[in-house]
């Protein structure tokens, strides 16, 4: 979205400026979050959709967000990546759904900020992802552990990876639905529908592969800002993560073999076609000089000359018929040998 036209507040870009303590939520003005953040204990959530230079500019001038991480966040179309800068940890998440009756996978961006005592996310897309965490949030639950702002980033990747298993099960149904096609009777060419999916299968990679290593990296508990005893939680998330990975190699290396089956076929379908074509012709030509030799002596005998052979004889007519059928017989006997009829 351009940032074009008059300036925007957080609220007005979708944000919601939340602060979390003790398991209680309050809603903050987003001018007054970093002061709160600072002096009330517990982390603060400032969340932004598709947000402008001039909807981000307060905020990131507020919690002193670094600039090159703030473009990024902004322009998006960013892999899914993890960098640390002095103070702050930014990463780039890639929520994904499947959408079944178009078979398509729409794949939405999640640029986060985690600070010590703060959380600033902007999202692009349309994924519920982060509306899921704060309803987890809004839920007391004794049971979920508490990591001050890492609980933002562990519930996300959470809901992230759980979203990519949901999309890898809907689209195996689809590749086993094209399987069965190609494989089926009838002779249709499914190029189109197997190409389509293919590709969206490319953007899912584009979505999945690229995170591995920041997981890898919070599973290992070494990055700045990030509460290292979440780090056993994100292993479960890498795990996940890993098994989508592979499953969408399996699902794309499966496609191309189904392709390659799907082109054979079609391959095969035109051979027949060409080979009856050329069946028919030579039937049609066989026929076609059959017809040829009463033509040609009806034709010849047709002409009015005065001294041709035979022209007077009495059995004259009887001949010619006689001719004509045995010339017909012998021509369909050897085409017949020879397979033309």
């Amino acid at each position: 979205m351009s940032d074009v036209g008059t300036a925007r507040s957080a609220e007005a870009v979708g944000g919601d400026c939340v602060h979390y303590a003790a398991g209680r939520r309050r809603s903050v003005p987003p001018a007054e979050a970093r002061r709160v953040a600072e002096t009330s204990g517990g982390f603060v959530w400032i969340g932004l959709w598709q947000a402008g230079h001039r909807e981000i500019a307060g905020v990131a001038d507020q919690f002193a967000l670094p600039a090159l991480a703030v473009e990024e966040a902004i322009t998006a179309h960013q892999r899914p990546k993890l960098e640390e800068f002095d103070d702050i940890a930014f990463l780039v998440l890639k929520p994904v759904r499947y959408v079944n009756h178009d078979e398509v996978v729409d794949v939405g961006e999640i640029s986060l900020f985690l600070g010590r005592d703060f959380v600033v996310t902007v999202r692009h897309g349309e994924s519920d992802v982060l509306g899921r965490v704060r309803r987890e949030l809004a839920e007391p639950d004794p049971e979920r552990p508490d990591f001050g702002p890492t609980t933002v980033l562990y519930l996300a990747a959470h809901h992230i990876v759980d979203d990519y298993l949901d999309a890898t099960e809907r689209i195996v149904v689809d590749v086993d639905d094209i399987e069965a096609q190609v494989f089926g009777p009838g002779e249709q060419d499914h190029s189109e529908r197997i190409y389509k999916l293919k590709r969206e299968l490319a953007e899912f990679r584009r979505a999945v592969a690229p995170l591995l290593r920041p997981l890898e990296d919070l599973a290992g508990g070494n990055v700045a800002h990030v509460d290292p005893g979440a780090a056993h939680h994100f292993r479960g998330v890498l795990e996940n993560a890993l098994r989508v990975a592979d499953e969408v190699e399996g699902l794309d290396r499966l496609l191309t073999d189904i392709l390659q089956a799907n082109v054979a076929r079609v391959t095969v379908g035109q051979s027949n076609i060409a080979l009856r074509q050329n069946e028919d012709v030579r039937r049609i030509s066989a026929w076609a000089a059959i017809a040829l030799v009463p033509t040609a002596i009806a034709g010849i005998y047709g002409m009015n000359f005065d001294t041709m052979p035979e022209l007077r004889w009495r059995y004259g007519y009887f001949g010619v018929l006689a001719v004509i059928a045995v010339a017909c017989w012998v021509l369909h006997r050897l085409f017949r040998r020879n397979g033309w009829l």
